[in-house]
């Protein structure tokens, strides 16, 4: 008498395949997820405020250098941020309200440009043309120091395809005209630039 052919349960069947996708994907998912990871073109998304100075050098610095690397790059400007896409920037830097900013000689002998001038901000703000000096000195501290100027890093990052957005509301709010602005502008709301931030792998607010 032959012994009965005990064929496995579709219950048995489908675990057997389940643990065999496992120990598929076990092995072969970390290598492909590297291979995404490293053929994935990183994306930079920064929201500029800030029309000083001062605060105009972050963004584009951080653009043009990210741009340089290859990355995807946006610059989302907003508010006084939007002084940064006028045809002339005249950007001033106040130190007023700022005791972090040193305050050096861009000229003269060494011991004199490595002292930190640190002056009250109540004698700063009763100095006439004081705002004007210290834009004065950071901008001949900057090409002393071999460091392009602010237009001339916004040029950069036009040239390397930085996306250079500006908000629409801002313009609306503050009365600008368009033809203030340079032409390398994509003009939108908030709503239609925070998806494509979202999907950065950095966002940064300056």
């Amino acid at each position: 008498m032959n012994d009965a052919v005990n064929f496995p349960s579709q219950e048995q069947l489908d675990q057997q395949v389940h643990e065999l996708v496992i120990k598929h994907l076990a092995s072969e998912l970390p290598a492909e997820l590297d291979r995404i990871q490293e053929s994935k073109t990183p994306s930079l998304s920064i929201i500029a405020t800030k029309g000083t100075m001062d605060m105009a050098y972050p963004p584009f610095i951080l653009a043009s250098t990210a741009a340089a690397l290859g990355w995807d790059v946006s610059i989302f400007f907003t508010f006084y941020g939007l002084g940064l896409l006028k045809d002339d920037i005249d950007a001033k830097v106040s130190p007023l309200g700022n005791p972090a900013m040193p305050m050096k000689m861009p000229f003269g002998p060494e011991w004199l440009k490595n002292i930190d001038l640190n002056i009250p901000n109540a004698l700063m703000a009763n100095i006439p043309g004081f705002e004007n000096m210290a834009t004065m000195m950071l901008q001949q501290t900057a090409k002393s120091k071999g460091i392009a100027s602010v237009q001339e890093l916004r040029d950069l990052c036009i040239e390397a395809d930085v996306n250079m957005v500006g908000c629409r509301m801002t313009v609306d709010m503050f009365g600008f005209e368009m033809d203030d602005f340079i032409d390398d502008v994509d003009w939108v709301g908030a709503a239609s630039y925070l998806p494509s931030a979202q999907k950065s792998d950095i966002s940064l607010f300056i």
